[in-house]
């Protein structure tokens, strides 16, 4: 897939070469309704040939029951072999989490026939990026962290165990098959990824009359780290909360079984042996794993799944679609804030002029809104507020599945009616029936479709 040049010229400021003779639509959108999950389908006018379909994600949360009311993987990957006629020339894949990536494996017979000319991947996967390598070490770090200190909190009853057992669910570690796995399959549908920095050119995609812009994860620790709004700034909707501290403090001490360092002088230690024969140490201590020190790692263990979840989350890789005459369809995955905040900072030389990373939010026209409306995956001053033409919001959120799953707030309340404001052809959730009017929308069980 060729990329842009830098010095190549167009007809227009914004305006991508080689546009198709107008078919009588310019792009289609279709999102799938399999529950709590993210699967988009996106096909492109080509002249002289069908059309270049793009493949985003494939997925759905853990638990998902087989009731009838929702499609199940294999149902949504035949629906897009029979669309796309069997060829997939661009495949997404997000980031590794389980509602993301699971149909990889569950639909993996359904893939056999499905022919794919090109995979990408955020830097965050390449095997030889520094940084991506010491976020995996710390990943599988946290991850073993989590297994051990979830089999412990179960054992005592401890509240946390629940939110740590749906960080694993995401992860797909909870039923013996992972994201790790699922992505594995994905990778094997092409002879080589292509590992995507926002650093990079637009990609223009031959005889479409479309350009693809790279806007994160952005190559930066310190961006990737910033998962949460702050109080001060607001940077999003609803009640901001400082950043927690890094995931990994205290993994250390849980993985070697044990602290090296030595937190008293040893004059003030008393022995386990000695302790225990103490009737005050006896009584307090000795028969509660949790209030000893050598256990105290466990008080932190929510606090590490939650933060292994944003985290990943932040490492999304986000697009943005930008058609012939202008308009941008944005996929922003589960960006998180910083990952959002990074985009500001973004510029690509393009026709002879500067395409930047506002701009492109300025031209959105379709916004696959982040992280099933999530109280932190969409900036406020920085994002939906910059989206000045924003016609349609495409939500792939399952409310009911997300109160079963604990999480009383997705979407949230605050942002959704943000986006009913903002957009002026409506939201479409994959739960509710279509309120677009404005927009040509083909509803069916299976899915959403919208037509420009």
């Amino acid at each position: 897939m060729a990329r842009a040049s830098h010095t190549k010229s167009t007809r227009t400021p914004h305006r991508p070469t080689r546009a198709p003779a107008n078919p009588g639509w310019r792009a289609k959108v279709r999102m799938y309704r399999q529950g709590l999950r993210d699967c988009f389908l996106v096909s492109l006018p080509r002249a002289g040939s069908r059309p270049y379909s793009i493949m985003i994600d494939c997925g759905v949360i853990l638990g998902t029951p087989a009731d009838g009311r929702r499609p199940q993987m294999k149902e949504v990957v035949d629906n897009i072999v029979a669309t796309t006629q069997g060829e997939i020339d661009l495949l997404v894949v997000t980031h590794e989490h389980w509602d993301h990536v699971s149909g990889f494996v569950q639909a993996k017979e359904s893939f056999r026939p499905l022919k794919v000319h090109a995979l990408w991947l955020a830097w965050t996967e390449d095997p030889e990026h520094e940084l991506a390598r010491k976020l995996r070490r710390e990943r599988d770090a946290a991850l073993s962290a989590l297994r051990l200190g979830l089999s412990q909190l179960q054992l005592a009853g401890a509240k946390g165990a629940v939110e740590i057992a749906g960080v694993l669910e995401f992860l797909g570690a909870a039923k013996g098959t992972s994201t790790s796995d699922a992505l594995a399959h994905a990778r094997s549908l092409v002879r080589k990824p292509r590992y995507c920095l926002p650093a990079e050119a637009p990609t223009e995609l031959p005889d479409v009359g479309a350009r693809i812009y790279v806007l994160g994860p952005p190559p930066c620790e310190k961006r990737l780290r910033k998962i949460r709004p702050s109080m001060r700034e607001k940077e999003t909707y609803g009640l901001g909360l400082e950043a927690l501290p890094l995931f990994m403090a205290g993994i250390g001490a849980a993985l070697e079984g044990g602290d090296a360092g030595r937190p008293f002088d040893r004059k003030f230690e008393i022995p386990k042996s000695t302790a225990a024969r103490l009737p005050f140490f006896r009584d307090h201590y000795c028969n509660d794993d949790r209030r000893r020190i050598e256990g105290d790692w466990l008080m932190g263990i929510p606090d590490i799944a939650l933060q292994l979840d944003s985290l990943t989350n932040n490492t999304s890789l986000v697009l943005a679609i930008e058609l012939a005459d202008g308009d941008v369809l944005l996929f922003a995955a589960d960006a998180q804030v910083g990952n959002w905040l990074s985009w500001q900072d973004l510029a690509w030389p393009v026709g002879g002029r500067t395409v930047t990373g506002p701009d492109l939010l300025n031209r959105t026209i379709l916004y696959k809104v982040g992280h099933h409306g999530s109280h932190n995956a969409t900036l406020r001053h920085y994002g939906l507020e910059l989206m000045k033409r924003l016609r349609v919001a495409m939500l792939p959120v399952d409310e009911e599945m997300a109160k079963r799953k604990g999480w009383t707030q997705m979407p949230l309340p605050e942002l959704v009616t943000a986006l009913e404001q903002r957009a002026s052809g409506g939201v479409l959730r994959v739960d509710r029936p279509s309120p677009v009017k404005k927009e040509q929308v083909i509803e069916d069980r299976l899915f959403f479709e919208v037509v420009f």
